[in-house]
């Protein structure tokens, strides 16, 4: 139904509507939801039949903040461009926004990351919010991926679209698969951009995806002569901080990297790994960063610490986030699953540290608190398709390690695989070279030109002068 755009950062540039779909499709009767979407023309004037529809990541993500970055990338140079906010997300009604989350964010940056007394406030604020969603007559358990991949159905069948183009990054993989298996109807390619395969996500998974992209930026460094020359134990030296902060926190004023006034925060051992796996400090900076903090100057982690006091209260759905983790993601696997990934991938670290799933802490807490039904027999199966894919990944990315897109694509026949090597998780947005082979792969799916990847080289890292010899 054509509505107008939602009052986004920046103007959407295209058409608006919105979609009705059920809540619930196997509980007739229940409300209805109504999902935000903007059709975005094609930058060409003789553009392609076929559209691509993007899905966003999170999950709790709001797409129609991605649009800047698919534009500036060109993902609609030839196609029209269609993005849907997923259910339970912003700009969709009901929008499973957790303000209670967002606050405690706000003030977790003063707090002990990995303190069980800091876990105890998440998992209240996250109570705060399920009673109140509860409340007003939402049923969580169908804020999961099924429903998710029948809305985009829905979707391609209420816009009279034969066949299109997916594109999804992060969570946005995991859901691309999920609709590729149950809903193949219509689909001309998919292509999966930093991968989560629904088979493998669980909680000790991203102990080993921090694993990884941790390792791929400290093998860079050493293939770089003044890199490896300047900076040439990373490992130990990230041993040894994340080992002294655990012990001994730093607290500390540091200006939020947008800017304002300075704020406390608290630096222990658990908010610099997570501080690396967000990549807020840039992987160009981290060998600098840690040598910094080895010689008494926090800063560039402490500024990264201070990030979410600028958190946009409201503007990301946690109530769609923990309705998919607590049901897809944490069930099957218990805390001393996640202890023993950590142990397994950093060993000698503290395990207050890896009793903490990177970017989920205090996750079975919270997910007892949340209580929806383990779907993880429906949602932990590999998809099998002919359909022609590309499977894009960042050698540096610590949330959904590299490797993981092999995983996907070997179920995947017609399937083209590309690592960029120095970039993170999101690959198109930040490499010129993936936006052209994604543009490449729209205009031939079983053939695109990859050939500018070959003599990629990650940017050099930062280099400051040497406290112990200026």
């Amino acid at each position: 139904m054509p509505a107008a755009c939602p009052q986004t950062p920046e103007p959407v540039p295209g058409r608006c509507g919105f979609l009705e779909v059920p809540e619930s499709r196997s509980h007739r009767g229940g409300r209805t939801l109504r999902l935000a979407v903007a059709i975005i023309p094609a930058a060409s004037g003789e553009p392609a039949g076929e559209p691509v529809v993007f899905m966003e990541g999170g999950p709790g993500g709001d797409a129609f903040d991605s649009i800047p970055f698919l534009v500036s990338s060109g993902v609609n140079r030839d196609r029209d461009l269609i993005v849907m906010a997923q259910r339970g997300t912003r700009y969709s009604e009901p929008n499973l926004a957790c303000p209670e989350i967002d606050r405690f964010n706000v003030t977790a940056v003063g707090l002990r990351y990995d303190s069980p007394a800091t876990g105890r406030l998440l998992v209240r604020a996250a109570e705060e919010c399920r009673d109140r969603l509860t409340r007003d007559g939402i049923r969580l358990s169908s804020y999961n991926t099924t429903e998710n991949a029948a809305d985009f159905a829905d979707l391609r069948t209420a816009l009279g679209i034969d066949r299109w183009n997916v594109y999804g990054y992060s969570y946005g993989t995991n859901l691309a698969l999920t609709y590729l298996r149950l809903h193949p109807q219509g689909i001309r390619s998919v292509a999966i951009d930093s991968v989560a395969p629904p088979k493998v996500v669980n909680l000790p998974w991203t102990w080993d995806s921090a694993a990884e992209g941790i390792g791929a930026i400290f093998a860079a460094c050493e293939a770089q002569p003044r890199c490896k020359s300047r900076y040439p134990h990373l490992r130990r030296t990230l041993d040894e901080q994340v080992r002294r902060l655990e012990a001994h926190p730093l607290t500390l004023m540091a200006q939020p990297p947008a800017g304002g006034d300075p704020v406390k925060v608290d630096l222990d051992g658990g908010a610099l790994v997570n501080i690396l796996v967000a990549n807020t400090v840039k992987a160009v900076d981290v060998p600098a960063a840690l040598d910094e903090l080895a010689h008494g100057n926090p800063e560039r982690f402490a500024r990264a610490r201070a990030v979410d006091v600028g958190t946009v209260i409201g503007g990301f759905a946690h109530g769609m986030t923990q309705s998919i983790a607590c049901a897809e993601w944490a069930p099957g696997f218990s805390e001393r699953d996640v202890l023993k990934a950590g142990r397994r991938n950093f060993p000698g670290w503290p395990d207050s540290v890896l009793a903490q799933p990177p970017q989920l802490p205090f996750e079975h807490d919270l997910c007892r608190a949340w209580n929806v039904p383990d779907r993880t027999a429906i949602q932990r199966v590999a998809t099998f398709s002919t359909v022609p894919a590309l499977v894009l990944a960042g050698s540096f990315d610590m949330k959904t390690g590299a490797s993981w897109a092999q995983v996907a694509a070997r179920t995947l026949p017609r399937s083209t695989s590309v690592v960029i090597p120095g970039i993170g998780h999101w690959v198109v947005p930040q490499s010129p070279c993936a936006a052209s082979v994604l543009a490449s792969f729209l205009d031939r799916p079983t053939a695109p030109d990859t050939g500018c990847v070959a003599a990629l080289r990650p940017a050099p890292f930062t280099i400051t002068p040497d406290a112990e010899t200026a």
